[in-house]
């Protein structure tokens, strides 16, 4: 049984996965680059639970003992008595490739299992990164990790069955995450199907056919959605949604790629298509 948890980065997702992970009682240690990361990366977890607080999800007490359980170190060699590290950086291949060379370093345990929450990257050529090819999984949780029910669960091309089996009874039992299995292929399942739909959106609002709030109010009204597209964008991030582009070989939009160079990431920054009063 997963009882000590790793997670490498503190932003959004990181954040989000490091306190449903708290919330159920794992022992959660986070790997970050820096004093100042770690005070980010604990302010984010912090606001979360003082945002269940205010909706009567958590006691104001549980959520402050929530936060103290959570710890936080800058060195990876911390993570050396970790049974399941679960890589959440910025979602660049180069970046994640030497971050999975850096922890098969670190992790001095060979029973250790990686895990990798990317979104649109292949799994297997990370970890063949590592000297334990077969102990790596890609853990796509959803944003927001502390919401979404769904975790897609795609294992490495030489992952063994019971490393497999390990990591979704953490995901389906403490965790209490729906997980699908997806093969190892760019984008997965949902993002395979969802993002050469929100590139068509945006491309749409780019050729003037419709402003962004028709397009959405056609989506939600006629399809039953319950968020337009570009509000759907907002939320995930265009950063990321612009990544998981140019791994499905999707051209670009130059209206994305123009509001990503101006800071306005979504939600995340306060702005994206949208503004985001924050």
């Amino acid at each position: 049984m997963i009882e000590k948890v790793g997670i490498v980065g503190c932003g959004t997702m990181g954040a989000g996965v490091a306190e449903i992970c708290a919330k159920a009682g794992l022992d959660v240690r986070v790997a970050v680059s820096s004093p100042m990361s770690a005070a980010a990366g604990r302010g984010r977890i912090a606001r979360s639970l003082q945002r269940a607080a205010d909706r009567g999800k958590l006691d104001a007490g549980e959520a402050a003992r929530i936060l103290g359980t959570v710890a936080f170190t800058d060195t990876l060699a911390d993570l050396a008595d970790r049974q399941l590290v679960i890589e959440s950086v910025r979602e660049d291949e180069k970046l994640k490739r030497q971050l999975f060379a850096d922890l098969d370093l670190a992790l001095t345990d060979p029973g250790t299992i990686i895990a990798t929450n990317t979104s649109s990257l292949r799994v297997t050529p990370l970890a063949e990164c590592t000297g334990r090819p077969d102990r790596v999984v890609g853990t796509h949780f959803f944003n927001p990790a502390t919401v979404m029910p769904l975790v897609e669960l795609v294992p490495a091309d030489q992952a063994r069955e019971d490393v497999i089996t390990a990591v979704q009874e953490l995901l389906t039992g403490p965790l209490g995450k729906q997980v699908i299995r997806s093969g190892d292929r760019a984008g997965f399942v949902v993002n395979a199907l969802l993002v050469p739909y929100l590139v068509a959106a945006v491309r749409m609002v780019e050729q003037g056919r419709a402003t962004a709030e028709d397009v959405d109010r056609g989506m939600r009204l006629g399809c039953s959605h319950p968020l337009g597209p570009i509000e759907l964008i907002d939320m995930i991030g265009l950063d990321v949604i612009a990544s998981v582009a140019e791994s499905l070989d999707l051209e670009e939009p130059a209206l994305l790629r123009d509001l990503i160079n101006a800071g306005r990431l979504g939600v995340k920054t306060g702005a994206g298509f949208f503004d985001h009063p924050r």
